[in-house]
């Protein structure tokens, strides 16, 4: 029988090609029975209709709702989605139809750790008002702009899996301690790799530059707001690249406007894509990317990689690796 496969159309690029390695799909080859093809719709939401046609879904940005799968002629064995996230997926209407739902987070350690890590010294460089100022003709207007050193200061994070664990040894050379909230993480996790666990207050006041890199769900869900911009450093510097809804960006846009924190790098943001009203886009203390910083081709062929193999997993009655349920 044969096991139907679709890719969504958002892993496509406008020349119709996808965004990984084209080859990578010949990994579905290696059992004859699977038959693979684009999802001939571009859609934000997997339908009923979506899910009575295939076997496997490789999926990266729409979501899966419990009305996606809720159809008695659901087909769906697998959704395998790319990036460490989930919060797109209804994991409870999924489990009590018997999907699997898997994920790729080893793959996207290093890119967002190096993503994160990019803001921090675009931040600290001042690096995009000094291209400004070359490109407006101001060259002397950069004794006004200087940079922020960071031997002398505390990176903080918010969070510290996968991701965090990546990036703690990769900053430990530039910053002169780095303190972790984290409460499901052992303290000596941490100390081994070169930080100190703290708690959620302690590390809000300590940060010179604070980032956030926890998943997104209830208890995260506007856990940087107003008060805990108040509890920051004026000179303090914030930076997200887990998930929008994780900081409230009207408290954001307050605190940058008054003076509460100095700056922000944001690779994600509350609303995605941002609205053209947003007052952050009219300050020149932020950095903002379309959630696509650690967009690289090594990045998308290793995702491609272990999300085909998990589909190809169930395809043959295997249990695939990062199975999230």
């Amino acid at each position: 029988m044969t096991f139907k496969v679709a890719t969504t159309r958002d892993l496509m690029n406008a020349a119709g090609e996808p965004i990984f390695d084209p080859a990578l799909f010949d990994l579905l080859k290696a059992n004859p029975e699977i038959e693979w093809e684009w999802l001939p719709e571009d859609v934000t939401e997997i339908t009923p209709d979506i899910a009575a046609r295939y076997d496997a879904i490789h999926i990266n940005l729409p979501r899966v709702t419990a009305a996606s799968v809720g159809g008695d002629d659901c087909r769906v064995k697998i959704f395998a989605r790319n990036g460490v996230g989930f919060d797109t997926v209804d994991l409870e209407a999924c489990k009590a139809k018997g999907i699997a739902v898997t994920n790729t987070p080893i793959a996207i350690r290093r890119p967002v750790a190096v993503a994160a890590l990019t803001l921090i010294f675009a931040l600290s460089g001042k690096l995009f008002k000094k291209d400004e100022i070359v490109r407006e003709g101001r060259w002397n207007a950069r004794v006004d702009h200087m940079g922020i050193g960071l031997t002398g200061r505390t990176l903080g994070m918010i969070g510290a899996g996968g991701i965090g664990q990546e990036l703690i040894p990769l900053a430990r050379p530039f910053f002169k301690e780095i303190q972790v909230y984290d409460p499901y993480v052992e303290a000596d996790v941490f100390q081994c790799i070169g930080a100190r666990k703290v708690g959620f207050e302690d590390v809000l006041a300590a940060a010179d530059f604070l980032l956030v890199a926890c998943p997104l769900n209830d208890e995260t869900r506007h856990m940087i707001n107003a008060d805990a911009f108040r509890r920051m450093k004026p000179t303090a510097c914030f930076v997200n690249v887990a998930r929008g809804p994780i900081h409230d960006e009207a408290a954001l846009a307050e605190a940058l406007a008054s003076g509460e924190i100095a700056a922000a790098g944001l690779d994600v943001t509350e609303q995605e894509p941002i609205s053209p009203d947003s007052p952050l886009l009219a300050m020149d203390n932020t950095i903002i990317t379309p959630h696509a910083l650690c967009w690289t081709d090594e990045c998308f062929d290793d995702i491609a990689r272990t999300a085909l193999q998990s589909i190809l997993d169930v395809s043959e009655g295997k249990e695939p690796v990062h199975r999230v349920i």
